[in-house]
């Protein structure tokens, strides 16, 4: 059987085989999955595991391809340290660009590095250090001070410059000769109160595609891959990117084993981006990495409480106990379902929460003014479920729609009114690869899939 596009979205435990046809008219063939053997030395022993299952479920004896591309979040996924000026502005501009290009941000520094972030860096090893700092025809001193230490460090590690523009021919003079490979970007942060993120998270995507052959187990991953690799998370992003080009403001939700992530595509209302006291991207991205429905079942229950949990479940304590010591990936009996589905809900509003900004009232000799900080959600119109959680679950419906019932008034949540959608085929990561090459056929696809 001919397919037109595989595409393998390589996880930390497992590897799942997506097949497209593009012509006469885009369709999802089918889905194959194998355990991921990143850690065996060879990412190639699960993609062609899981091609070979594709094919068992499509019930054919082999499969030929015209492409294959991917998304990955194995060897650790896109480890990236951030370094800028201050906190609340280059530093957190160059955050948002990172998590936005779908990475998990190990370290972050503002103002000068101190011999112990040197070292913190060199022990944290990341895919990627992004140098902010600076304005543009602002403060230099700052961002060429860190430049300076970290060449020094000569890791063989790609180096990105994302600050103030008069900085640029020095940064380059600084790592010439240096086994970090430079990328020099646009400012992050150019002016006071202005984002300008797109450049940097378009460039940290390229150089994970160029350097992901270098991470352990990854090296081999070429012989199969003949096209884009991307973060799975970014990947998402891509999509939900594409997704508000076509049905407006929207925010996509992916509760997993691990984390929950939260990608949110809007611009605000006026209203609230008149008091709005930093600026904000309008493609941004969060992960919580306590809130897992597996892998940090844990914490959730300890946020929320065993007895809070007993009382919703109506279980013993017993039954509790033996719920999280026998935990499994994937809930079998209604029970473990009934479970995983209350975690599910708190890893949502918890995380949609801390994505979400929120009004505050200040007081002063001028009485009452209201001031509003971080993502307005107000005028999100689609909430979107991926992941394996809220795909597979059978009231993940009724958990997204709790998000707009969950605010006290001050946070910027979507309204009631918010349509739920689901990805149903599970495919959104893919899509989102997918996209780069061929968006038509993309978003027609996530229009498919989405119900």
């Amino acid at each position: 059987m001919k397919i037109n596009l595989l595409v393998a979205e390589i996880g930390s435990t497992t590897t799942v085989m997506n097949a497209f046809n593009l012509t006469p008219c885009p369709s999802f063939v089918g889905q194959g999955q194998a355990p991921t053997s990143v850690a065996e030395g060879d990412v190639n022993i699960g993609i062609k595991g899981a091609i070979e299952n594709l094919a068992n479920n499509l019930e054919i004896d082999k499969i030929e391809y015209d492409e294959l591309i991917a998304t990955s979040s194995a060897a650790g996924g896109l480890r990236v340290t951030v370094h800028g000026l201050v906190f609340d502005m280059t530093v957190k501009a160059a955050k948002e660009a990172a998590l936005g290009a779908g990475a998990n941000i190990k370290y972050v520094t503002a103002g000068k590095l101190r011999d112990s972030d040197l070292r913190k860096i060199k022990e944290i090893n990341p895919n990627i250090i992004l140098i902010a700092g600076g304005v543009d025809y602002g403060e230099r001193d700052t961002a060429l001070y860190n430049s300076e230490l970290i060449a020094q460090l000569d890791l063989n590690i790609p180096v990105i410059y994302a600050g103030n523009v008069e900085n640029e021919q020095e940064v380059k003079e600084i790592f010439k000769g240096k086994n970090s490979e430079l990328y020099v970007v646009e400012n992050v942060y150019p002016k006071i109160d202005e984002l300008n993120i797109e450049p940097t998270r378009v460039i940290i995507q390229n150089v994970f595609e160029k350097h992901i052959i270098h991470a352990p187990g990854m090296q081999r991953v070429r012989e199969l891959v003949t096209g884009s690799i991307m973060p799975t998370p970014g990947a998402v992003m891509e999509a939900s990117n594409l997704l508000y080009e076509e049905i407006g403001d929207l925010i996509t939700i992916d509760v997993g084993g691990a984390t929950t992530d939260v990608h949110s595509v809007t611009e605000g209302s006026e209203e609230i981006s008149r008091i709005l006291i930093n600026p904000e991207p309008l493609a941004k991205r969060t992960v919580e990495g306590d809130l897992g429905v597996y892998v940090n079942m844990h914490n959730i229950v300890n946020m929320v409480g065993k007895e809070e949990i007993l009382k919703e479940l109506n279980i013993s304590l017993d039954e509790l106990e033996g719920l999280l010591i026998n935990n499994k990936p994937i809930p079998e009996i209604e029970l473990e379902k009934s479970f995983i589905e209350k975690l599910t809900l708190h890893a949502v509003i918890t995380a949609v929460k801390r994505h979400a900004g929120q009004l505050r009232h200040l007081y002063g000799p001028g009485g009452k003014k209201t001031i509003a900080e971080g993502k307005d959600l107000t005028q999100v119109k689609t909430i979107i479920g991926t992941g394996g959680a809220l795909t597979r679950l059978p009231n993940r419906i009724n958990i997204l729609k709790q998000i707009s019932e969950s605010g006290k008034g001050n946070e910027l949540l979507p309204s009631k009114e918010a349509k739920i959608l689901i990805d149903t085929q599970y495919i959104m990561a893919s899509l989102g690869v997918m996209s780069k090459k061929y968006p038509e056929e993309a978003l027609k696809l996530l229009k498919d899939t989405l119900k």
